[in-house]
């Protein structure tokens, strides 16, 4: 298990505020396990209104449909917890904002929660911008907090990844 302090997640954001900042981009973010704290990341950088447009925490499945437009038959069909789903957050994400770059993060942090199919510490994130849509699936290890930590700091890393190129 990789420890993700605070330190290396601030690390990260000033990074991905560079990135954007040169690219002149807003950033926009949809979040569900991790509640918010990509958003609090951004955030916690003083100016951040310059680059961060907004985060959203869509926590059920209602919220998914309703703020995001993620589709009931994508949620029926895959479930919270998929490729497809974190790919209409992020495309959501995008089209209800004016950001250049959105991110999405849906997955199950524990204790509880987990299935056979999806254990405990499955997170699939999503990047989109009006050019494409990327994912990446991902099975952390350790406990609620160290699921939420790793999953924030590769949402942060995948933007810088996106972002840049």
């Amino acid at each position: 298990m990789q420890t993700i302090s605070d330190a290396d997640l601030q690390q990260l954001t000033t990074q991905v505020a560079e990135v954007l900042l040169a690219r002149k981009w807003l950033l926009s973010s949809a979040e569900s396990c991790t509640g918010g704290w990509l958003a609090k990341c951004c955030t916690d950088i003083a100016g951040s209104s310059v680059w961060f447009d907004r985060g959203v925490v869509t926590y059920s499945n209602q919220s998914k449909q309703d703020l995001l437009n993620v589709k009931a038959s994508t949620l029926d069909k895959f479930g919270a917890v998929s490729e497809q789903t974190a790919i209409e957050m992020a495309q959501g994400c995008l089209a209800t904002s004016g950001a250049d770059i959105s991110v999405s993060i849906t997955g199950i942090a524990g204790p509880d929660g987990g299935s056979s199919d999806k254990p405990v510490g499955t997170v699939w994130l999503a990047w989109a911008t009006q050019f494409s849509a990327k994912t990446e699936l991902h099975q952390f290890s350790g406990n609620r907090d160290a699921v939420r930590r790793q999953a924030v700091s590769i949402a942060l890393s995948g933007i810088i990844k996106n972002a840049s190129g």
